[in-house]
């Protein structure tokens, strides 16, 4: 599965895109995002490719979990969101 790393400084238009153009490819991707802004910008762009997968018959769920990812050698927690087709 794709992963898609979002940051606090992401544009949520321009995930929704990428988050879109992955669920037609291949039906399912991995949302992650380490912090509050992170978690604030992928949850936002989750809901702007729900808008733009919808007139296409494509009912996009989100899954969340939690995740431990290396950054700069310290482990950390992500929020992982597991976005598919229902």
């Amino acid at each position: 599965m794709e992963i898609l790393k979002v940051s606090s400084r992401s544009v949520p238009n321009s995930v929704a895109g990428a988050v879109s153009g992955v669920i037609r490819d291949s039906g399912a991707v991995e949302v992650q995002a380490v912090g509050a802004g992170a978690a604030n910008q992928a949850i936002k762009a989750i809901a702007i490719a729900r808008g733009y997968l919808a007139p296409l018959g494509i009912d996009l769920i989100c899954i969340p979990a939690f995740a431990s990812v290396l950054i700069d050698g310290e482990e950390r927690t992500a929020i992982k969101l597991i976005c598919e087709e229902r």
